[in-house]
Order: structure tokens, then sequence, then C-alpha cells
């Protein structure tokens, strides 16, 4: 066999950028294994990498552009050549452009695709200021408001050190074993988060490291904590508040550190009096006790460093929760340290060659961006439309009518948009539409008037930057041709912007491209590809030695030069400039009356081994790995409401209902539940009204819109009320 060394990118999901060796017998890929040379991953691989072969070749992958037969929604289809689909593409961009505008076309991706920079370039280049990430998804939930609310106050992006920003990895003598690793709101072992991949915490565990894990679900890493704290889902901002009232109170925390490098402190201890543990354990349903040796065993094991999860951004008022995590490791002096949080190194500067490469807007056109100025925090640093104002504006066509999409590898209603029937609704209006998968997805069948088959990673080149966790980059490599008539993403969306603006996309090729965007490396693509892997250099307090700050003195990259506990930025934004903890928008809480109806708490969205949101379901490898659509329910109160493991039942709240099977697990609080996401079932029918069975089992149809937090970021996707009883018909 032909052997392949490659980044694993997408498509499919996801976007962690593992090292793959790709086997090749007879121009054809046969298996993956993991590359033990690649330092990221060290040859490891989840199921899904293992299972790109049955993704490749799966026989109802889409192989040739498709032209809509008939009305939306009937499922019927016509080939067509790429010419006539980019040349058709073209010509109706550009007459709702000349007619309406280039802001009435949105250009929308899904999560984990490494297409960002030719999205974003695509839709500005044409002149839209619209770009959807992650579906549309309320409230940005998901990544970005941990990124954002880390840009004002430390002025970059922290993770939790693991040793992978150097190429020898556990043995590098300047990296140090964190004697305490806090995993909140995770489970890295199954999701691999961000670039951050679980497998590294297991070294640091063998290595000493110990955990304090704070989950809802007892998972495998809460069964090795040496305290997991079951907290009630959307109730982290008070127990980080808790948690520094204890290491403020007793004195626990880094003095010298506090007063060179933070601002605010003496506010936020002021502040932090308000959450007492016996007060935070009431509202987090978590013991005192545990509250208490959790903030000791954090403040007193340097060097400490917390992963994080999407669980923190999916709580209304998430940023005030996260900007209390942010202090829990500035006041211990656990930024910047070996072991601890780590600044993220700017790779080659990579991220200005891409904004370079991507171009501006006019600002006209800025003020044109669905949502433009509604939320102030946007402006510093986030470009994209928020997505709950998306679903507003295609229903009311107030500031102006939408009237195109682009839709490149997201499943919108069936996958990341709560409030799904409106989002369906909203779609459906528009008049033209294109959308660019793997497969034919509930997506594709409502809404799409043309269908292109994207490439999957080993039929094409491209730059492999691992997501959030990591510091190197790679090349994925071409190892097959593509099958029928696929191209990459990136082929497609340069191939369209030749025709929207030839001078914008000046390259006659892809690897043209990826030579501009490598610039700062000083390497080619070839040469990179040669070379495996790059690392940046990676220093250690950064802060000390000007290396943050873009006038190279000595301190972080904010308004006051320091850590802001008190945020200078939300200031100026009319937001509460100190953490704090506000209640869920319906809870036991701040809503007994509706508790009395829906008395048990619905947190969803935690990721299994064989899926990547709502992909692979067609994967008949991965799909038996979990055949169905999957709802955790604690024995004793399945036991009281005459449910039996494996039963189907509704989950129903004031919004919607929908249909799961019931497992029956002691992991889960009695009055939690827990439900996955994203499902849809390929082997129905993709005609209207069933696409796909997209309405059956969606956990989305229960999730209300209009709950984007003050900021303009976050919902409560982990904390709704439903109640749950049985479907009479079992089959």
């Amino acid at each position: 066999m032909k052997v392949v060394r490659s980044v694993a990118r997408t498509g499919p999901g996801c976007h962690n950028g593992c090292g793959v060796l790709l086997y090749i017998k007879n121009e054809t890929l046969v298996k993956v294994k993991g590359d033990p040379d690649s330092p990221f991953n060290q040859g490891r691989l989840c199921p899904r990498c293992l299972a790109l072969p049955e993704v490749v070749y799966h026989p109802d992958r889409l192989k040739h552009p498709l032209k809509r037969v008939g009305k939306k929604g009937g499922d019927e289809w016509e080939r067509m050549g790429w010419e006539e689909a980019f040349d058709t593409i073209a010509r109706r961009f550009d007459e709702i452009r000349t007619h309406n505008g280039p802001e009435s076309v949105i250009f929308c991706q899904g999560t984990g695709r490494d297409i960002r920079p030719y999205l974003m370039k695509l839709a500005y280049s044409f002149g839209s200021p619209n770009v959807i990430s992650f579906g549309p998804l309320h409230g940005h939930a998901c990544h970005v408001p941990k990124a954002m609310t880390m840009g004002v106050t430390t002025g970059g992006y922290e993770v939790a050190d693991c040793s992978q920003f150097f190429p020898d990895r556990y043995e590098n003598p300047n990296w140090e074993v964190p004697k305490c690793i806090m995993v909140w709101g995770c489970e890295p072992t199954v999701s691999n988060p961000d670039g951050f991949m679980g497998h590294w915490l297991l070294e640091c565990m063998k290595r000493g490291s110990e955990l304090i894990v704070i989950d809802p679900r007892k998972t495998f890493l809460a069964r090795r904590a040496r305290n997991w704290m079951q907290i009630r889902p959307g109730t982290d901002g008070a127990l980080a508040l808790g948690m520094l009232n204890v290491i403020i109170n007793e004195n626990l925390y880094d003095k010298g550190f506090v007063r060179e490098w933070t601002h605010g402190f003496d506010k936020l201890k002021k502040r932090v009096q308000e959450y007492p543990p016996e007060r935070v354990s009431e509202i987090t349903w978590i013991p005192e006790e545990k509250i208490v040796h959790a903030a000791r065993m954090y403040a007193t094991s340097k060097p400490a460093a917390i992963q994080w999860g999407v669980a923190v951004d999916q709580t209304r008022e998430c940023i005030p929760a996260i900007h209390a995590i942010i202090a829990l490791r500035s006041v211990t002096g656990n930024m910047d340290i070996p072991g601890g949080n780590v600044v993220k190194s700017r790779l080659f500067d990579l991220n200005k060659a891409m904004d370079k490469y991507i171009g501006t807007l006019t600002d006209e056109q800025e003020r044109k961006k669905i949502g433009a100025g509604m939320y102030p925090l946007h402006a510093y640093g986030y470009p994209e439309a928020p997505g709950a104002e998306l679903t507003e504006q295609l229903l009311s066509d107030r500031p102006y009518s939408l009237k195109g999409a682009w839709i490149q590898t997201t499943n919108t209603f069936a996958c990341g948009a709560a409030d799904s029937k409106r989002v369906y609704e909203g779609f459906r209006r528009l008049d033209f539409v294109v959308v660019v998968d793997l497969f034919m997805t509930p997506t594709a069948a409502a809404f799409a008037d043309i269908v292109l088959p994207a490439a999957t990673y080993p039929e094409r080149d491209g730059v492999g930057i691992p997501a959030g966790g990591a510091s190197f980059v790679g090349t994925t490599n071409k190892a097959i041709e593509p099958v029928g008539d696929c191209k990459s993403d990136m082929e497609i969306n340069l191939e369209l912007g030749k025709r929207l603006n030839p001078q914008a996309w000046p390259w006659k090729n892809v690897r043209e491209m990826y030579n501009t965007m490598l610039e700062p490396t000083g390497m080619t693509f070839e040469e990179l590809r040669e070379k495996g892997y790059l690392y940046d250099d990676f220093d250690y307090k950064k802060y000390e030695k000007g290396l943050l700050r873009p006038d190279g003195k000595p301190g972080f990259d904010t308004p006051t030069g320091k850590i802001e506990l008190y945020s200078t930025i939300f200031e100026k934004c009319g937001l509460d400039p100190l953490p704090y903890f506000e209640e869920p928008p319906e809870s036991p809480v701040s809503t007994p009356e509706i508790a009395k109806e829906y008395p048990l708490v619905l947190t969803t969205g935690a990721k299994t081994r064989g899926f990547f949101h709502s992909e692979h379901r067609q994967i008949r490898t991965l799909r038996r790995m979990n055949p169905d659509p999957i709802t955790e329910i604690h024995p004793e109160t399945a036991d009281s409401l005459g449910i039996k493991d494996g039963d189907w039942i509704y989950l129903e709240n004031r919004y919607g209902r929908c249909r799961q099977k019931a497992k029956l697990t002691e992991g889960i609080h009695p009055r939690v539940v827990h439900a996955q996401h994203g499902w849809w079932f390929p082997e129905k029918s993709g005609s209207e009204p069933g696409l796909f069975g997209a309405w059956e089992s969606n956990i989305n149809l229960l999730l209300p819109g209009g709950w984007t937090g003050r900021a303009g970021f976050g919902y409560p996707f982990k904390a709704q009320m439903c109640r749950v009883y049985m479907v009479e018909d079992q089959r």
C-alpha cells in the first residue's frame, strides 16, 4: 500500500488537526491510522477518523452538483455540471446584489470546518457583511463567548498547558506537570474540544495531576476526580464566585501577581462577598464542603490549570460566568506559567495574514450587518452576525429583506438552531439558496435550489491549523482522487469568488492561495508539506517580556495593561464590569410556577464518540455505537414515571416536544435529564413534511428564541425545564 501522511481537517468533522496516516491501495482509501510521529495526537485517533473510508465511499454521498426539480421540499433533483452550477449561482447572486444589495445574501458555515477564512473572503469580496457561524446559533454560544471575554479582559487566548506547544511534548524541560487540573463543563476524552485532546489530560494524570471535575453528569473523568462537583446546569457563574470567595477571604491568592498584573482586585473582593459558600451551595446543589475543598485544592496546587468546555458558553449570562473563571486563574497566579493556563502564541502572526488575505468591508457595509449596533461588545473583535437576530430579520424583513443564502456544511434547524421551527420558516422565505455538503441533509432538502458536493479531506490539499489548543501548522495532503465530481470547499469558494469578484481572487488554483496564506511562515505549501509540522517558538510569562502588547512593553494587551478583573471595556459597553451570577430565565428558582408543570432541568449538547453534531448518522460503524437518540435519566426518577431502560419517551415543555429513548443512569441528578442533540434519520424520506425525520427527535424543538444574554453572547442550551413521559406506541 501507499501511505500518505496528512493532517485531519474537514469534511467530515471535526476541527482538531490530528496527524493521520492514509493507507491507499489501487487508488482507494482502505484504512486510516493515527500518525505516531505527530506531536499533537501521538498516534491516537477517534472512531470518526477510523471510519473515514465508510464516509468517502458511502453510497449516499453527494457526488455531483444538483439542481432542484419542482417545488422546494420535494427532494427531487437533477444532475448538473460545475460550470453550469457556478454560472447559475453567480448570475443569481449578482441579480440579488444589483436589485437588493450584497447584504441581502447571507453566508453560513457550521462548526469545526476549516473553511472560515475562505467563507469570510467569499462574503466580504461579494460585499456582504452577513457571515453566520454555527448554524445559526443563538448567542454565538459555542467557544466565541470564551474567546471574546478573554480578549477583552486578558488581551489573549489562554488554554490549559499540557505541553502541547512543544514538539517533544512531556519531555520538554521548560514544561511542568500541572498539580491540579479543573475540568469545567466538558468531557475532553469524548469531545476533544477546540483542538484540546482528551488524552493529554490522561498523560498528565499519569504524571501526577489530580482532577477537579465540574459536570452534572458522572463522566469518565468525574469517576477519577479527587473532587467531582455535580452542578445544577446553568449555575457555573455562582460556583466560580463562591470559589473566589474562599480563595480571597482565606488569603490563598497570589498577592504578588495580583498586585503587579491585575486591575480591580479590591472591587472583585467586595463583589465575591455576595457569594459565600453556603449560598452558592443552595444555588448550585453542590455540598458546601466540596466547594470549599475545590477552592483550597486549586489555589494551593500551583501550577494548576482550568480546562473548560462549551457548557460555560451555553448559559444566558455566560460572559460574567466566564469572567469569574478567568478571575480564578488570575488571582491564583496561574496565568502563562508552565502547567497553568498559558497565552497561546500568535502562530507566525498567521491570523494577521489571514485578515489581510480575507480583506475588509466598507464602513457603509459594516453598518448593514444584521444586528449592527445592538451589542456594543461585538465591536471588540467579533465580526459575525448574531444568529438570533438573523431569524428575526428573515421573518420580519426589517431593516431590509434577505433574499439569498450560501450554506456551507451546516445543518441549520436540524442541529445548531434554537427555535428551530422559526428558523425553518425564515430560511424557507429566501429566493435562492445554495448548500455545500457531503450528504443530502434536512437543510439541503428543505431549502436548497442548488446542492454542491464537497470533498473529504483525503481528497484534497489544505493548510491544517488546529483550533484553539495548540500552535503548529501542517498540511492536509491529497491522497486519492475525489469520488464523482466532488471538489474541496476551498476550490468551490475560489471558483465562485473569481466569478463574483475576480480582483479579490487572483489565484489560478488553491495551491497559489495557500502559498499566500503561508507567507508569514517563510515557507511555501510544498516546503511545509515536506517538513511535516511547523511549531512556533513558545515562551512562558510573556507578560514580563513584552511579548503580548503591540508596543513591546511588559503587561497584557488590555486598556490598563493588566488582567482586568474589573473590565473597563465591559464598563464602556454599559455592562457590569465585574463577574456576577444570574439565574437562567426558566429554572426551579426563577420560575417556580413553571417548574410545577415541568419539574426537570433539561441539559443537552454533550458530544458522543461516534458523531460530530449532526454528522455521521448514516455511517454504519458509527451509528451502531449510538443507534437511537438517547436521554439520560436517573433510575429513581424513571421509576416514579413508570419508565424502563430503553423505553421511548417524550420530552416536553411550553415550547415543544420530541421523542427519544430513555437510558437509566445513576450518573445524573434525579432532578436533571440530559438529551442528545443533532438527531435526524438519513434512512427516512427527505421530502416534506418529514425531512429525514428532522422533527421527531430534535431537542431544539424545546428551545425558544429570544434569550440571548445582555452582551449579545450566550443562550441557556444547558438549562431549560421539561417533563418526561412514556410514548404510548413503543415501536
